[in-house]
């Protein structure tokens, strides 16, 4: 399992890149007006519109806390001897929250399409976030496994 490891890494962080970039969804208005939102533009959108607290938590949980959860396991795969007991003990802490950021973007689907003014479709973009989350959460678990059997 541990030459997985660095595979699982590299997919979850090229996917959370993706998932961040690419549209979310599309979301149709009055069968007239599309739009195809990406993450960053979701946020981007509510720290314009004023909506700044709003706009950090989502940053928050749907940015920065997956982006240190993948750092933290790249440190802790590369095996930094003097950091190793602290960055398993932040997998640990950083792994309960992996999902949240999916539900997060679901949530906002699910609010889209219940309103009755949109229509929201996934785009690759969720797929892309949700592949970050799910490959990152398998590589964490190994990591662990690993540091646990050693």
């Amino acid at each position: 399992m541990r030459l997985f490891i660095p595979f699982f890494l590299f997919l979850a962080t090229f996917s959370l890149a993706l998932g961040l970039s690419m549209p979310l969804m599309n979301v149709s208005r009055l069968y007239f007006f599309d739009d195809n939102p990406s993450l960053l533009g979701i946020i981007g959108s509510l720290w314009t519109g004023g909506d700044w607290l709003l706009a950090l938590i989502v940053a928050l949980f749907s940015v920065i806390l997956p982006i240190t959860k993948l750092a933290v396991a790249h440190l802790a795969a590369a095996q930094v001897a003097a950091a190793r007991h602290i960055l398993h003990r932040w997998i640990g802490i950083l792994s309960k929250w992996s999902m949240l950021d999916v539900l997060l973007v679901a949530l906002v689907i699910f609010g889209a399409k219940t309103s009755g003014l949109a229509t929201a479709i996934a785009q690759p973009g969720l797929w892309f976030f949700t592949a970050s989350a799910i490959l990152s959460a398998v590589a964490t678990h190994f990591i662990v496994r690993q540091e646990t059997t050693a």
